[in-house]
This record gives structure tokens, sequence and C-alpha cells, in this order.
């Protein structure tokens, strides 16, 4: 109990919504598992960085130039997110 009320005074301290999934719901967290699990597989484990600068620049362009603008994702039929979004919207027009 006292690991648990640490840490929303945690959450608390920095203003964070706390996001969990009901008991046996293992599901809540799927898509940013895989998201976390690419990152690291395809990018962040082929890097030797060499300062935390030099890790948050790389991170910041697999994710804003490469996973959401280039990477092809089988849930959205094989289309980068920013693709199969603007066909969404022209769609919804």
């Amino acid at each position: 109990m006292h690991c648990s009320q640490a840490y929303q005074r945690l959450i608390k301290a920095y203003d964070l919504k706390c996001s969990m999934s009901g008991k046996g719901n293992c599901y809540d967290n799927a898509a940013c598992e895989s998201f976390f699990h690419t990152l690291k597989v395809e990018h962040v484990y082929r890097i030797a960085f060499e300062s935390m600068k030099h890790a948050r620049r790389e991170i910041f362009w697999f994710i804003e130039a490469y996973y959401n603008f280039k990477r092809k994702h089988s849930k959205l039929g094989y289309q980068s997110p920013v693709k199969f979004e603007s066909a969404a919207s022209k769609i919804a027009a």
C-alpha cells in the first residue's frame, strides 16, 4: 500500500494523469507497449548514444520524421499514421 500511495503522490506532484486499467485488463496499454517495443528494437538498441542530448535528438527524429511519416503500420493497412489520417480526413469531409 505504501508504494501505491508514494506513486500517487509522485503523479500528483508532477501534475500527471494516471492511466491504469481495471484488474485483469491487459489490453489497456497494448498500443503504447507496442510503440515502445518498436522504438527500442528498430532504433534505440542500434545506437550508442554519446549523451542525453544525442539520445533525445535521435528519439525525436525516430518519432517525428520516421515513425509518423514513413514507417508503414500493419494496423493501418500498411500506411504511415500521417497518410492514414490524411485519407481518413478526406473521407470524413
